[in-house]
């Protein structure tokens, strides 16, 4: 079976532009320091990609194929002056923890847990709200992208709607519910908590990998 065409995007290197061997790309790209450059399976893609943000592609950690060039600009860029949180939870319920990030260069600027039967919404929902009580600590009125839509209407209904069980086990975990559902009741915020569109822009910059 041959193998798919593919069509190379090169952003910065010594010669950019979009090239339709690997060897022509790589001319481009070796000894460059800071290249950037990535491959894509249509030429509609590589076009579309070259004239646009390099961050949005570079942070995948694959293309999106089933996505046309026009789904994709329909979607646009995500606000890069933001923050990102994500939570991981190796099963239900598991060990669960959460971490936010700059979207811009995914600087890690929290990280909690692990803690104890926990499960992957309660971790997005506190991801959230941390987040939330940082940016008013710092007057940082930037959004906050999240890719769980239960989490985000916890945090718009100032509960988290668990159906986990209270245990011995995760006792510290459920004590961090509820401060952040009274913070949620007590607090007025500015940000504005978007939804990260996986399907157009890849993995959130604060993903833990482990999928």
């Amino acid at each position: 079976m041959s193998e798919k065409k593919k069509f190379y995007v090169v952003w910065e290197g010594k010669e950019p532009g979009i090239f339709n061997t690997w060897d022509k790309c790589k001319k481009s790209i070796d000894g460059f320091p800071g290249a950037k450059y990535k491959s894509f399976p249509t030429m509609e893609m590589a076009k579309e990609a070259f004239s646009g943000n390099p961050w949005k592609f570079l942070n995948k950690k694959n293309v999106v194929t089933e996505m046309s060039a026009q789904e994709l600009k329909n979607f646009g860029d995500p606000i890069e002056n933001s923050i990102c949180v994500d939570a991981a939870c190796s099963g239900a319920p598991g060990k669960m923890e959460y971490k936010g990030v700059f979207t811009a260069n995914k600087q890690q600027i929290f990280h909690q847990g692990p803690f104890e039967e926990g499960t992957n919404n309660i971790g997005e929902f506190l991801a959230i709200v941390h987040a939330l009580a940082l940016c008013k600590k710092n007057n940082w009125n930037v959004p906050i992208y999240s890719d769980s839509k239960t989490a985000m209407k916890w945090v718009a209904d100032k509960k988290a709607k668990t159906k986990l069980e209270p245990s011995a086990n995760n006792e510290e975990l459920f004590d961090l519910i509820d401060r952040a559902e009274f913070w949620l009741q007590n607090n007025q915020w500015n940000n504005r908590i978007l939804k990260w569109e996986t399907k157009a822009w890849g993995e959130i910059p604060a993903d833990f990998g482990r999928k």
